[in-house]
């Protein structure tokens, strides 16, 4: 299974930059494998998003705003419900990834299964 982030390249703005930054960055130090595409560079790419993210996940303007994240071609979400997972030691859940043993999420789903 690859997740794939959807950046921008050049953008004007700074909160999607910083969205962007803040996502990759959690991955790459979480060292959890995956893809960055480029939909300013790429439209193969601006157009698959566009195909791909679900109607009722998009904002008013109709278009997905970067960085939206997928898991092979299954959407899992954008940067707002990333960061909720963080929030929450749940990212491995959210992309559809195991959890590796001994991490926060590991433990918290343990001790789920013990109360359920």
């Amino acid at each position: 299974m690859v997740v794939r982030v959807y950046i921008v390249s050049s953008s004007g703005s700074t909160a999607i930059k910083k969205k962007q930054q803040d996502m990759l960055g959690f991955l790459e130090a979480n060292k959890m494998g995956f893809e960055e595409k480029d939909i300013a560079a790429n439209e193969e790419n601006r157009k698959w998003i566009r195909e791909n993210v679900p109607e009722n996940s998009r904002p008013a303007t109709g278009y997905p705003l970067p960085p939206p994240i997928f898991n092979e071609s299954q959407y899992r979400g954008d940067y707002d419900a990333f960061f909720e997972a963080r929030e929450n030691n749940a990212v491995y859940a959210f992309l559809g990834l195991t959890a590796p043993p001994g991490s926060k999420e590991a433990e918290a789903q343990a001790k789920q299964k013990l109360h359920a």
